[in-house]
C-alpha cells in the first residue's frame, strides 16, 4: 500500500473538528501531553502576536539572526502555495517525509479526538522543531494570542507584538482593548516583550499586562525609535544609534516593522551583521510583491503586475502608502475578499491611489466575498468597479484599455496564494 502524503493526512485532520476556528487550549495541551511535550524542548522561542507585520516582522528576525551566522526554527501562517510554507527547520522548508511523518505521528496521538486543523498541525510543528537543531524557534500567533494554539510556551527568550487594530473582532471582541488583551496573552512573568507602534488604548493594556506579571517592556517611542532620514533607516535605543539601509520589503510601514525587528535583536545582543540583514535579506511573499514569471506575466507583458495579500482597514492604508509612492501610472485593481473581513475599511483609502477595481471571487474559498459585493463595496467609496469571473478573465479586460497599466492583484491571503500556485 502507498503511504499517505502529508496532503492526505493534511485532509484527514480537517475532519476532527467541525469549527475551523475555536479559541480554547484544552485540545493542544492534551495532545501535547500525549506527544510528551515537545514544547518543553524547543530552542528558545521568540513568540511573535500583532494584528499588522507579524509575518514581516518574522521574516526580518529570522535574517537577522541568519547574517549573525545563527539557525532558527520558523512557524507562520496561513500558508499560501503549499503547507511546507508554516514550517522553517533550522531556515529550510519542512520536507515532505518529515512533514508527513510528524503529522502522520500527532493524527495518531490524537486518537480521533475532536481537535481543529490549526491545532494539530502546530502541535506539529512543535514536535518537528523539537528534534531539530537551531539556535532559536520563531512562533508566530495564529489568531489572537491568549488562547492560541501557539500559547503553550511557558518561558519564552522573548515576546513581540506587532501594531494592534481592529480584525477578526467576532473572536477577539469589538474593541481595540479586548483585542488588544488576547494579544497581550503571549506575556509571560519576567520575560522581556518587544512593543510595535500602538494606539493608546491598546498599549495601556500592555502595559497593565505587563506590570501584573513583571514583564519588562522595550516599547516603542519609549525605549527604541525608528524613522526613516535621507533615504536611510535611523534606529536608535537606549545603547546607541544604527544607521542602515531601508528595508527591502516595500512600505512606510515596513520601516516599523524593521525596528520591532531591531529592537528585538538588538536585545538579543547580536553583532552588527545581524542588522543590516534583517532589513536587507528579509524575504516575505505576497507583500508589494512584484511577479515577474507565470502565466498572468506571459498573458499581459507589459503590464507592471503586483500581488499583496493584506486585508484589513490598517493593511488598505499601509497599501495606498505604498502606491502613492510608486511612479505615476495608471493603477488598476484586480480585488477578491473574504466575507468576514471589513471590505470598505480597507477600499476606502485604496480609492485615493486606484483607476478601477475589477472584483473576483476567490476560487475555491467557502468564505469569500462574492464579486459583486466587492464590487458594491468599491462603487461605495467611488473607486469604478467591474466584475470578472477570473483573474485572468480581469486581467483581459484591464488590458484591453490600458496595455501599461500597473496591475495590483489584492484583498486577501487566500486569492494570494492561488495566484502564487497558479504563477509558479
Amino acid at each position: 500500500m502507498t503511504a499517505p502524503t502529508s496532503d492526505v493526512i493534511l485532509d484527514r485532520m480537517m475532519a476532527l473538528h467541525p469549527k475551523i476556528i475555536d479559541l480554547t487550549l484544552d485540545r493542544v495541551w492534551r495532545l501535547l501531553a500525549a506527544l510528551d511535550n515537545p514544547q518543553r524542548t524547543l530552542p528558545p522561542v521568540i513568540h511573535i502576536a500583532g494584528t499588522n507585520g507579524k509575518g514581516s516582522t518574522q521574516a526580518m528576525i529570522r535574517a537577522g539572526l541568519e547574517g549573525a551566522g545563527l539557525t532558527a526554527h520558523a512557524y507562520t501562517s496561513p500558508h499560501l502555495a503549499r503547507f511546507h510554507e508554516r514550517i522553517r527547520l533550522a531556515g529550510s522548508l519542512i520536507s515532505e517525509p518529515v512533514l508527513t511523518a510528524v503529522l502522520d505521528e500527532c493524527y495518531a496521538a490524537n486518537g480521533g479526538e475532536d481537535i481543529t486543523y490549526f491545532e494539530i498541525t502546530t502541535c506539529a510543528a512543535l514536535l518537528a522543531f523539537s528534534r531539530s537543531r537551531a539556535d532559536y524557534t520563531l512562533l508566530e500567533v495564529g489568531l489572537g494570542g491568549r488562547l492560541d494554539a501557539t500559547n503553550v510556551i511557558e518561558k519564552p527568550a522573548l515576546t513581540v507584538i506587532t501594531p494592534i487594530s481592529i480584525d477578526h473582532e467576532q473572536f477577539l471582541g469589538d474593541t481595540l482593548a479586548k483585542i488588544a488583551a488576547e494579544k497581550a496573552g503571549i506575556i509571560k512573568r519576567s520575560v522581556p516583550c518587544v512593543v510595535g507602534p500602538q494606539p493608546a488604548e491598546a498599549m495601556d493594556v500592555i502595559e497593565r499586562t505587563a506590570a501584573q506579571l513583571g514583564a519588562p517592556l522595550l516599547a516603542h517611542g519609549q525605549h527604541w525609535h525608528v524613522n526613516e532620514e535621507h533615504g536611510r533607516l535611523i534606529f536608535q535605543d537606549e545603547t546607541g544609534l544604527r544607521d542602515l539601509p531601508l528595508p527591502n520589503l516595500m512600505g512606510a510601514h515596513q520601516i516599523q516593522n524593521a525596528g520591532t525587528a531591531l529592537a528585538a535583536l538588538r536585545h538579543l545582543k547580536l553583532c552588527d551583521s545581524a542588522y543590516e540583514a534583517a532589513v536587507t535579506r528579509a524575504e516575505w511573499p505576497a507583500r508589494m510583491q512584484r511577479l515577474k514569471t507565470g502565466p498572468l506575466v506571459d498573458q499581459a507583458p507589459d503590464v507592471e503586475l503586483w500581488l499583496d495579500g493584506g486585508h484589513n482597514a490598517a493593511a488598505g492604508v499601509a497599501l495606498a502608502d505604498v502606491l502613492s509612492k510608486l511612479p505615476q501610472r495608471p493603477t488598476h485593481l484586480i480585488c477578491g475578499m473574504l466575507n468576514t473581513k471589513d471590505v470598505t475599511g480597507y477600499l476606502k483609502p485604496l480609492a485615493q491611489e486606484a483607476t478601477s477595481l475589477t472584483a473576483v471571487s476567490i476560487p475555491g474559498e467557502a468564505n469569500t466575498l462574492s464579486a459583486k459585493d466587492t464590487a458594491a463595496a468599491a462603487a461605495k467609496v467611488d473607486l469604478p468597479a467591474s466584475t470578472a469571473e477570473s483573474v485572468s478573465d480581469a486581467l483581459t479586460a484591464i488590458t484591453a484599455v490600458d496595455k501599461q497599466a500597473r496591475v495590483l492583484i489584492c484583498g486577501s491571503l487566500y486569492l494570494a496564494g492561488n495566484i502564487l500556485r497558479e504563477n509558479a
